[in-house]
């Protein structure tokens, strides 16, 4: 697992990381690599974690 706590995510924002590591090893990327590009991918599109009101 990557660094960092991972708590803060939404159960969505967990499941849309795990389901981009796995597309991203299907394309022959590393855990590591397909990880740290999940997780990029979710900030990205949802600025981090739960958002506060």
């Amino acid at each position: 697992m990557s660094k960092g706590d991972k708590s803060s995510y939404t159960d969505k924002q967990k499941r849309q990381a795990h389901h981009i590591e796995q597309s991203e090893k299907k394309e022959g990327k590393s855990q590591e690599a397909a990880e740290r590009i999940a997780w990029a991918t979710v900030n990205k599109q949802d600025g981090g974690g739960k958002k506060k009101s």
